[in-house]
């Protein structure tokens, strides 16, 4: 069923399309040499291009070009070999040359793809109108004095990819499963870092509102989202506000807007520019960037496998579930870790391990899969002990958790502590006698019918082997002399 606000006049459909501005992974800036490394003191990585002084050309960084045309391809989208830039031109203090460097009407990347996962196990594409390169602006700093704004100009001049999707996603729901995939492709592909607290990656959302089969009504961006999350609760807030305006009788003005987070509404920010507010031209100093076929098929052979296809990968080829394949990709990282842990062994089994006892040390321990105290390697082979009867699951449970206290591989952990599972049939046999000596009343009574007491057995047995007999073994031998 699709999702629907409900007014004082009915059910409307929600329309929402977003402008993700992605900053490219690159140690330079898209125009300058100056450093991108994110943190630096304020104006340390400022070139004299960057600050807008007089007579300074711009030359284009190609690993930036490089990155956009992956990312490109990453979403299945059409490589323009001819792409042009353009001056967007507007005054603002943290804008030092009075214009941004931009792609209009030629941007790189053409029309292409996302296919979203929803919660509820659906799959839906959403289109994608273009990728195109551009320079960041600097930062603005309101905190920083009584009655003074301060500028930083360490991100003037740093490349950004702008990212416009079609007006194809009805939900919020839908957009949050949108910035979620397209950030994953990014991280994957290795061109943003995808770090929406750090601002390389944020979001203008474009809402409108209709009834169901009406065409587009007027829509209002709201600009700058830094997370998922307020992504989601930013089209809910400005939808109902749309729908309050309509339902009043009045008309939705377009215009740009911002989330305030605390009140979970939006306010009017200004209105709406158009193309021809930002008198728009070819830059003078850039001459068409022009890409060579050849070029673009060598990026495309070198991308990485990306998350849809390593998914069907790891259902087709090592029968996990569609679900467990796909918590396993969400994260390049957590992909790498599980087929390094499933590397010549069970692959469900290393599914299992990964997905349920390690994230769950994670989780408790405080960790991410990057600085994890428990290695791939090492997890591996906790799996291996298993499997040659070193350990019983439950005892490999035990020695996981220490491995998250000390770091230390499975097998000094089990030296060390004396855990190793007892398959010595003798030793086994001699226990079983003890336990079944102690209660003979219980043996009667199993052998009389009560075959639910053997249970008891099974438990006292491993009670009094410290948990360390070999299951299968004890309930062998439990079977052969309680008979």
């Amino acid at each position: 069923m699709s999702y629907t606000i409900e007014g004082a006049t009915g059910a409307w459909e929600v329309v929402i399309g977003l402008e993700v501005h992605a900053q490219v992974t690159s140690e330079a800036k898209l125009f300058s040499g100056a450093a991108t490394e994110f943190g630096a003191e304020p104006n340390t990585q400022v070139s004299f291009i960057d600050a807008g002084f007089p007579g300074m050309l711009p030359v284009i960084n190609r690993e930036c070009v490089a990155q956009a045309v992956r990312t490109g391809l990453g979403l299945k989208a059409q490589v323009n070999l001819w792409s042009r830039f353009d001056r967007k031109n507007y005054f603002y203090a943290d804008l030092p040359q009075g214009y941004q460097i931009s792609q209009y009407q030629f941007p790189v990347i053409g029309q292409g793809e996302i296919q979203i996962e929803l919660p509820d196990g659906s799959t839906k594409m959403i289109g994608i109108t273009r990728l195109h390169l551009e320079q960041d602006a600097g930062k603005s700093l309101h905190d920083q004095h009584p009655n003074k704004s301060y500028i930083d100009l360490n991100r003037s001049g740093v490349a950004l990819m702008e990212i416009v999707s079609e007006p194809d996603m009805r939900s919020p729901e839908e957009a949050g499963a949108y910035l979620t995939k397209l950030r994953q492709i990014l991280r994957y592909l290795g061109t943003c870092d995808g770090n929406m607290e750090q601002g390389s990656l944020r979001a203008d959302v474009n809402v409108s509102v209709r009834k169901p089969g009406e065409g587009f009504r007027t829509r209002c961006e709201v600009k700058n989202v830094n997370s998922i999350r307020f992504v989601m609760q930013a089209v809910e807030a400005e939808a109902r506000r749309q729908i309050e305006v309509w339902e009043a009788g009045e008309e939705v003005v377009q215009e740009t807007r911002l989330f305030d987070t605390t009140r979970g509404e939006t306010r009017s920010m200004r209105s709406k520019e158009d193309a021809h507010d930002y008198r728009y031209f070819p830059d003078p100093d850039l001459p068409p960037l022009v890409l060579q076929q050849d070029w673009v098929d060598q990026v495309k052979a070198g991308l990485p496998e990306l998350p849809d296809e390593r998914r069907a990968r790891y259902v087709g080829e090592y029968g996990l579930t569609p679900y467990d394949a796909h918590v396993l990709t969400l994260e390049k990282e957590t992909a790498a870790f599980y087929e390094t842990v499933a590397a010549g062994r069970d692959p469900k089994m290393a599914a299992n391990w990964v997905t349920g006892d390690f994230f769950a040390g994670l989780n408790r321990t405080g960790h991410s899969i990057g600085d994890s105290p428990v290695s791939a390697e090492n997890l591996g082979g906790l799996l291996d002990l298993i499997k040659d009867g070193t350990l019983s699951g439950k005892l490999a449970k035990e020695v996981l958790e220490a491995m998250f206290e000390t770091g230390k591989p499975p097998a000094a952990i089990v030296e060390e502590r004396g855990l190793k599972q007892v398959t010595d049939t003798g030793a086994i046999e001699a226990m079983i006698d003890e336990v079944m000596a102690k209660n003979a009343d219980k043996v009667a009574e199993y052998r009389s019918g009560k075959d639910k007491l053997f249970g008891f057995f099974v438990g006292q047995t491993m009670k009094a082997m410290q948990g360390k007999g070999n299951p299968a073994l004890v309930n062998e031998i439990l079977k052969r002399k309680l008979a």
